[in-house]
């Protein structure tokens, strides 16, 4: 276009206050600008961390990043998935609330739509995925609660074949039974929730008071058992000692502060969009990629040692 017509037709369009149709544009471009992220439970602080990492990374690439909340719902998941690729996002960020099923995975891959999980969604690996090693940290916890000297240790965790938890409960229960001194862990499932972890401990305290430790799958969890604790007269950390699993801001400000293990929140939310990105702007279809950061404990007040 010559100049002199170029701006002659931007001065047009600032007269009539004209905005580009970014959905008109994005049938012609084939890309939108727009990636989604669908998170389980938005109360649940450890998303908090997470999408500012993508919002960060999705903003500095030029994308809007819209955010879905799925209630810990499978199905209000799918739906939402079916809703974003009719809208034409260019990719999908998803922390999966359930193992997906073959039928679910299949419909995904014949979508074409870039999906990125936040946890795994089998030991195939057919989408790309960026995690904690979560395995590692439910390792890390158990031989710190080992070293203490418990020997009465309960694990609570979410819904069975839940990606992430079930790698934790697995890193845990197995270096358990590592353990020379063989600790007696049991290993209860219920709602991945502040709420979860209340009822879950409310129950285990009043049925198996011997339990010296918790540790519990995410730092909702440990937040919740630490209130019913509370409320059943046992001191945290001189009755019951409990671990969490996230370090988000609130695990240092609550009392006591609560000794957690760390996974790298911001930057998996980072490490993600980047990846989507990669595979949105691929003229190819790109092999699954598997990224997994590292973990550590953070040891605050909510533990001890016992003889």
């Amino acid at each position: 276009m010559h100049p002199a017509t170029r701006e002659l037709v931007l001065a047009v369009a600032q007269r009539l206050s004209y905005r580009p149709n970014r959905v008109a544009r994005a049938m012609v471009t084939g890309r939108s600008h727009s990636l989604a992220l669908i998170v389980s439970d938005i109360r649940n602080p450890f998303f908090a961390e997470l999408a500012r990492g993508a919002e960060d990374a999705a903003r500095a690439a030029g994308c809007d990043l819209v955010l879905c909340n799925s209630d810990l719902d499978a199905s209000k998941q799918m739906g939402y998935v079916q809703s974003l690729i009719e809208k034409r996002v260019d990719g999908i960020l998803m922390n999966s609330v359930a193992a997906l099923s073959a039928q679910q995975q299949e419909s995904l891959v014949l979508s074409g739509m870039p999906i990125v999980l936040l946890n795994r969604s089998s030991e195939k690996n057919i989408f790309s995925t960026v995690t904690a090693d979560n395995e590692a940290g439910g390792a890390i916890a158990a031989d710190y609660l080992v070293r203490l000297g418990h020997r009465r240790i309960a694990h609570l965790t979410g819904p069975k074949r839940h990606g992430n938890m079930t790698l934790r409960a697995r890193g845990f229960v197995n270096a358990m039974k590592a353990s020379k001194r063989q600790p007696a862990v049991d290993v209860i499932h219920g709602e991945n929730s502040y709420a979860g972890g209340y009822e879950m401990a409310h129950d285990l305290l009043q049925s198996q008071p011997r339990i010296t430790a918790i540790f519990a799958a995410n730092d909702a969890m440990a937040f919740g058992a630490i209130r019913a604790s509370i409320e059943l007269g046992r001191r945290v950390p001189e009755d019951l000692s409990i671990v969490g699993f996230d370090n988000v801001e609130m695990s240092a400000i609550v009392h006591p502060p609560l000794t957690t293990i760390h996974q790298p929140k911001y930057e998996i939310g980072q490490a993600a969009v980047a990846m989507l990105l990669r595979h949105s702007r691929s003229d190819t279809k790109p092999e699954p990629e598997l990224l997994v950061l590292g973990v550590k404990l953070i040891e605050r007040e909510s533990c001890r040692a016992i003889k």
